[in-house]
C-alpha cells in the first residue's frame, strides 16, 4: 500500500474523493431527489416524463407529465397505424408472415382459454374436470391440428407448383 501513494496527504485526498462519491451515490439510492435518482437509474429516459412541482410546505414533489406521455403514445400510434408507409408495410408483411394464420391461432387460444376459465370457475366438479382437461389437452390438440393444416398447405402448394410445371 505504501508503494501506491507518495505521501499521506495524497492518501487523504483520495479518501475525501471516495467519501464524496459514496455520499453522492447514497443520495441517489435514498431517493432524496426522486427525479434525479430515476434519471440516474434509467440513463435519462424518465426525464421527459417527470416534473418537480413545489408543494405547499416549501418542498418539491415529483409528478408525471401526463401530457408528454399521451403525446408520446399518440405519436407512436399515429406513426405505426395511420402512416401510409405503415399501412403498405402492414399489407405486405401480412402476406409474408401469414397474418391470418396468426390471427386464427390467437383466436383459438383465446377461445380455449376463456372456455377453460369458465369451466374451472364453475360450481360443478364435472365442469372443473372439463376445464382442467382443456388446459392440458387443448394445446396438444391445437398442435396436431396445426401440423395437419401445415401439411395440407404444403401439399397444396406442391400440387400448384406441379400444375405450373
Amino acid at each position: 500500500m505504501g508503494n501506491k501513494y507518495e505521501s499521506l496527504e495524497e492518501l487523504r485526498r483520495k479518501k475525501a474523493l471516495l467519501k464524496a462519491d459514496i455520499s453522492g451515490l447514497e443520495d441517489l439510492l435514498s431517493f432524496e431527489n426522486t427525479k434525479e435518482s430515476l434519471s440516474a437509474f434509467t440513463n435519462g429516459f424518465t426525464d421527459k416524463y417527470l416534473k418537480q412541482v413545489p408543494t405547499e410546505d416549501g418542498g418539491t414533489k415529483t409528478t408525471l407529465k401526463t401530457d408528454a406521455i399521451f403525446d408520446e403514445v399518440k405519436n407512436e400510434v399515429k406513426e405505426n397505424i395511420v402512416g401510409k408507409s405503415a399501412v403498405l408495410g402492414f399489407a405486405s408483411s401480412a402476406v409474408k408472415t401469414g397474418l391470418i394464420e396468426d390471427a386464427i391461432r390467437l383466436g383459438a387460444t383465446a377461445f380455449v382459454t376463456n372456455l377453460a376459465v369458465k369451466h374451472v370457475n364453475g360450481t360443478s366438479w364435472k365442469k372443473k374436470i372439463i376445464g382442467l382437461a382443456l388446459i392440458y389437452l387443448a394445446p396438444m390438440l391445437l398442435r396436431v391440428i396445426r401440423k395437419k393444416l401445415e401439411n395440407y398447405q404444403k401439399n397444396r402448394s406442391v400440387s400448384s407448383m406441379e400444375q405450373l410445371i
